[in-house]
């Protein structure tokens, strides 16, 4: 007499089951193929974040408004000693 195997299992769950090991075990050789992924080089450098361009604009503004001043108080003392004018130090507060 031949032994017919008792189910106790549809074949639907059967059939879902083997997708699962299925799956699980590729997930599985997957995991014992993988490499490390650890990115061990240093951050990149950016130039935009150590270059303050916009205090190095403003340094540059403030000393070009300074030299400005710089020449033109330079002609005033030029034009001052060329002319050798004398000032005799009284203010006229009596025309008032």
């Amino acid at each position: 007499m031949y032994r017919v195997p008792h189910l106790t299992t549809s074949w639907a769950e059967r059939d879902l089951q083997r997708a699962w090991e299925k799956s699980y075990q590729e997930h599985r050789k997957k995991v014992l193929n993988a490499q490390p992924l650890v990115d061990t080089h240093p951050p990149q450098n950016y130039s935009h974040l150590h270059l303050k361009f916009k205090k190095l604009k403003m340094e540059e503004e403030r000393l070009s408004v300074i030299d400005r001043d710089n020449c033109l108080l330079l002609q005033r003392v030029a034009s001052a000693m060329k002319t050798r004018r004398q000032t005799d130090g009284q203010n006229d507060l009596t025309q008032r």
